[in-house]
């Protein structure tokens, strides 16, 4: 979800896959062979319906996508588009015009491999965006079975029949071009990595990155300061599950769902893994709380994917949207008790832990689907949080949050200058009567998607925010006052010498 033509509507842009023309030709790269397997982008209209403007924007893909990151590279005002694929990557450039343009081999970004999961972050604080593209596993197309050897019994194999491969991180050159820095950055670790999410966990003044694993210890990269990163998750307490075992991780998010103004991280997986729930304990550690927060109990029959932390009833506190499915279309010949299909999982926070109001929710959460990527934003600018979901071989959903209370909001949009345009990595502090709430500037996060780049806070029966303040990315720290509620509010990172402005 992102605004591709400034128009302050939000736009849909999905990813589609491809078919593979020959199995047994090793080497073979599936090619969209068709207007059916085109990646799509939805133009939003002012009546709030959506037009296909695809071809004249020239985003109908080449390969089996997989995942999009949106940032503005270039700094020009225009959100640009990663698309990550198994066999080439592509970069579109935004031309201003709603047209984009293929600069991939120009700006050196193709990569290789099975990439995945992308995030668009200035790493070393020079004003520019880099990019950090997971890869998923050493994959090629020899003849792995897996499953019973009966008919309608094959199975997706393991990721442990399959070796880690490290992700690919571009360094942005401030010219269209970009060099691969990974093993200089210290983030070559080999992984098998699907979510990525940012933000300062130890509030040093550096944007961190946490990467969802399949099946392997996390990662969670410490920003040194100095243009490199330092695996922490280990001494962090975010590599493992409460009981030292690894699991599938997929979708992940980083926010400060309770309040204390420490990032805190969800992370989905499989039926029988329980989805991870990481409490920021404010000194470099954190405290696994899926059993005490009520997750663990509510998703242990479930499996997850996109995940987001949102304030969807505009409470003041961060609530859980997660698409769910099985990734096993077998799964119930050998585990009748669950599911390849499910429902939407909708987890309110009460300020107290998660409960799970998905039934009274609407008769959303009632379909079965195979979910897999989730974004979020304000589609329709009414200060209520709406989704965009997608689905394996089913169509995209789109769920228009109709939320019946009297809570305010604020919907910020940061437009930086000494920062990258996008502000992405700023730390925002909204102050109320009731008390303070944190957040990071990202497009990042969930699983495989990218998400509106506005920051948003439900306010509560509060109907003045008493003060904002920002840290951007470069360092400068601006505050603002008295800032009433039910708005979107667009906030210009001021000259260095500035410490306070009003809105």
């Amino acid at each position: 979800m992102f605004d591709y033509d400034n128009d302050g509507r939000l736009d849909i842009f999905l990813v589609n896959g491809a078919p593979l023309s020959d199995p047994t030709l090793k080497g073979t790269i599936p090619q969209k062979t068709g207007p059916e397997y085109w990646n799509r982008l939805y133009h939003q209209k002012r009546d709030g319906t959506f037009e296909d403007v695809t071809e004249k924007a020239g985003l109908q893909g080449i390969g089996y996508g997989m995942g999009v990151a949106v940032g503005d590279y270039d700094n020009d005002g225009f959100e640009d588009l990663y698309v990550t694929a198994y066999g080439g990557n592509r970069l579109y450039h935004n031309n201003g015009n709603g047209t984009f343009t293929d600069v991939t081999r120009s700006a050196g970004v193709e990569g290789s491999g099975w990439s995945t999961g992308a995030a668009w972050v200035d790493l070393d604080g020079d004003g520019f965006l880099d990019l950090v593209v997971l890869r998923y596993l050493d994959w090629d197309f020899d003849d792995f079975w897996c499953g019973e050897h009966k008919d309608g019994y094959r199975a997706y194999c393991h990721p442990d029949h399959f070796k880690p491969i490290a992700p690919l991180v571009y360094h942005n050159n401030k010219d269209g071009t970009f060099t691969e820095i990974a093993e200089k950055a210290g983030l070559a670790k080999p992984a098998k990595g699907l979510g990525i999410a940012i933000s300062d966990y130890d509030r040093d003044g550096h944007i961190d990155l946490f990467v969802a694993n399949d099946s392997m210890v996390e990662f969670l990269y410490r920003n040194k300061g100095d243009g490199t990163f330092e695996d922490m998750a280990l001494v962090s307490e975010v590599a493992v599950d409460v009981d030292g075992r690894t699991y599938a991780g997929m979708g992940v998010d980083f926010a400060d769902y309770n309040n204390d103004g420490w990032p805190d991280l969800v992370v989905t997986d499989l039926a029988n893994q329980r989805y991870a729930l990481y409490q920021n304990n404010g000194d470099g550690s954190f405290n696994y709380v899926s059993p005490n927060a009520g997750l663990a109990q509510m998703t242990l029959a479930h499996s997850g994917w996109g995940v987001r932390f949102l304030d969807y009833d505009n409470d003041g506190w961060k609530d859980l949207l997660i698409a769910q499915g099985h990734d096993l279309d077998t799964i119930e010949l050998n585990f009748p008790h669950l599911r390849y299909r499910e429902p939407m999982l909708l987890a309110r926070n009460t300020g107290h832990g998660f409960v799970d109001v998905s039934a009274q929710s609407g008769s959303v959460f009632s379909q079965s689907w195979v979910a897999r990527g989730l974004a979020i934003g304000d589609l329709d600018n009414d200060g209520w949080l709406d989704a965009v979901v997608t689905t394996n071989d089913g169509p995209v959903h789109v769920l228009h949050n109709q939320t019946q209370t009297q809570n305010h909001w604020l919907l910020l949009k940061l437009v930086g200058h000494t920062s990258n345009r996008d502000a992405i990595g700023a730390e925002v502090e909204l102050v109320t009567a009731a008390g303070s709430q944190f957040a990071t500037v990202s497009t990042a996060g969930s699983y495989l998607s990218a998400g509106d780049k506005r920051v948003h806070f439900g306010l509560g029966k509060e109907s003045v925010a008493r003060r904002i303040e920002i840290r951007w990315p470069s360092g400068i720290r601006q505050s603002i006052k008295d800032v009433a509620a039910d708005q979107i509010l667009q906030i210009e990172e001021p000259p260095r010498f500035a410490l306070s402005t009003k809105p």
